[in-house]
């Protein structure tokens, strides 16, 4: 018995389990360079809802009938390839299949860091090196900043606000429920929390908890929530879009405040970006949040779900906010 999750059909508005099918298909063998892995944890992430529409983006688009590919840890079941062996686990994006064989050049080892393997997923995956690169690079902290984080509580969210606070910065997260925000404010120790849900005005809310203004913005959101925040931006403001997962199910694109006259008078700078931008200096990344991990600097909080069958209603459930951190499927 081997599963596969296939894309049956393409999504329109929101992603539904009727989008997807699972099939049994054969258990594969593995040729010479290529290794046989079972699958142990797969990752789903915002930018999948992308590559399931059959538009122009950076990634190509998932094939109809074919599976979906995500972020994956598993063990090596035989190896055709020196320097792995049967019982080490590998990372790499991989069908979701429960075993396949994949070629060894397209993967990596997990080295014998004292994490739990699917950190490798998250804070030592995408969505860490996407929060260190976003954050230092385009956003430059300096220590007595305000920092606003959308989406503070996800997978990169709540890494960003950890690095801001290591930088010395002052940390604003916003999230939508209870639970996320008392795990910002009394695990985390962010400065204010904010829950949209909760707001009527979040315009004033904002201006609220950050009483001198926001210099850094880190968008995960996008919607009405960025367009509350970008008018508390101060002068020579860094604004960095890295996700606007409020919009990856809408039919029609939305129409909403302007922001060029905010961000000429303030003389800010928006920029969008990929964590792939900074593919040379992954090693880097990694030194720094495996480093801060160590040292407790940094404290990871994972979602996990069990059941290779879940995986489709993994992913829908986040654009609903299901998850605090990384959200994962443990197969």
């Amino acid at each position: 018995m081997n599963k596969q999750i296939i894309l049956k059909s393409r999504p329109i508005g929101e992603v539904k389990v009727e989008n997807f099918d699972i099939l049994q298909v054969d258990v594969p063998k593995a040729d010479k360079g290529e290794l046989l892995v079972k699958a142990k944890y797969i990752s789903v992430d915002p930018y999948m809802r992308g590559r399931m529409s059959d538009g122009k983006t950076n990634i190509p688009a998932f094939e109809l009938n074919k599976p979906i590919i995500g972020g994956t840890v598993s063990e090596i079941l035989e190896s055709k390839q020196p320097g792995y062996k049967k019982g080490d686990l590998v990372v790499g994006p991989m069908a979701w299949q429960e075993i396949q064989s994949v070629q060894a050049d397209k993967i990596a080892l997990i080295d014998g860091l004292n994490v739990p393997p699917e950190y490798y997923l998250g804070i030592l995956g995408m969505p860490g090196l996407t929060a260190y690169f976003g954050l230092l690079d385009i956003g430059k902290p300096q220590k007595g900043e305000t920092v606003v984080i959308s989406g503070a509580a996800g997978a990169v969210g709540l890494v960003v606000g950890q690095i801001a606070r290591i930088r010395g910065c002052r940390v604003v997260g916003i999230a939508g429920t209870d639970e996320k925000i008392k795990y910002l404010k009394e695990i985390l120790l962010f400065d204010e929390v904010i829950n949209y849900k909760w707001e009527r005005n979040l315009q004033k809310a904002v201006e609220l908890a950050c009483p001198n203004g926001t210099d850094i913005y880190f968008d995960n959101i996008g919607g009405p929530i960025s367009d509350a925040v970008i008018t508390t931006i101060n002068k020579g403001a860094r604004i960095i879009i890295c996700g606007q997962i409020s919009q990856y199910n809408a039919i029609d694109q939305s129409v909403g405040p302007s922001p060029q006259i905010i961000l000429m008078k303030k003389s800010a700078l928006m920029q969008g970006f990929s964590f792939t931008n900074y593919s040379s200096r992954y090693p880097e990344g990694f030194q720094a949040l495996s480093t801060w991990l160590k040292d407790k600097k940094i404290i990871y909080k994972q979602t996990i779900i069990q059941g290779f069958e879940n995986l489709p209603q993994a992913l829908i459930g986040l654009f609903h906010g299901t998850n605090t951190g990384k959200l994962i499927v443990e197969v």
